[in-house]
């Protein structure tokens, strides 16, 4: 896509940085959060192809009203387009019924854009990487789950991240949930680029979030 401009508001990864998948972030605190986030991940299989899924974190919220728990966790899909990406995760929203009214409120189904490889992009509809990730354990955490060599452009890696995040106590409220976002006997899928499952993190491992 190029604006009137002339400027094209996203940049790919190039030769020497080849993009295999994006990360992107769910999370849900109204309704039946568990059907919300299975659903978002069958209507992301659908559209783009999902190539794992983390465990399921609950997090108390933080900042807007008050409000319950959230359910958060992190997917890994194939690779598309910033502005693919973006329909995939709209569409999802959509079908659980999302309605923007009250910042960092309450919302049956939250799809963020995590990374994608190394590709940037600064179109105010989606900005890549996303820019407040580095600061949530409710994203680094489950991310570091399903992709143990991650890397978010700009802050490094998220092994980093997320043991600087424990050093300073800020995963206190980050509960571990024993469910599953797919179908019994769903396995995820190494993927074309060997992704690695769970790191061992298990149990409350404790921060409070909601959702970016």
């Amino acid at each position: 896509m190029v604006t009137s401009d002339g400027h094209r508001p996203w940049s790919a990864g190039g030769p020497d940085h080849p993009v295999n998948h994006a990360v992107l972030a769910l999370g849900s605190n109204l309704g039946d959060r568990w059907a919300l986030l299975r659903a978002a991940v069958a209507s992301l299989d659908a559209r783009l192809g999902v190539l794992a899924c983390s465990p399921v974190y609950e997090t108390a919220p933080v900042g807007g009203p008050a409000q319950d728990d959230y359910l958060n966790a992190v997917v890994l899909v194939a690779a598309a387009g910033p502005g693919e990406l973006l329909a995939a995760a709209r569409a999802a929203e959509s079908q659980a019924h999302r309605i923007r009214q009250v910042r960092w409120g309450p919302r049956t189904l939250d799809v963020d854009v995590i990374a994608l490889g190394a590709v940037r992009s600064d179109d105010p509809e989606i900005i890549i990487p996303h820019p407040r990730a580095h600061l949530r354990a409710f994203v680094c955490v489950p991310w570091l789950d399903v992709e143990p060599d991650a890397v978010l452009p700009g802050h490094g890696r998220v092994a980093e991240l997320v043991a600087r995040m424990t050093r300073d106590g800020e995963l206190a409220g980050l509960r571990r949930s024993s469910g599953s976002l797919r179908s019994v006997g769903a396995a995820d899928p190494a993927g074309p680029t060997g992704l690695a499952g769970p790191t061992g993190l298990a149990g409350p491992t404790g921060l409070a979030g909601t959702t970016l």
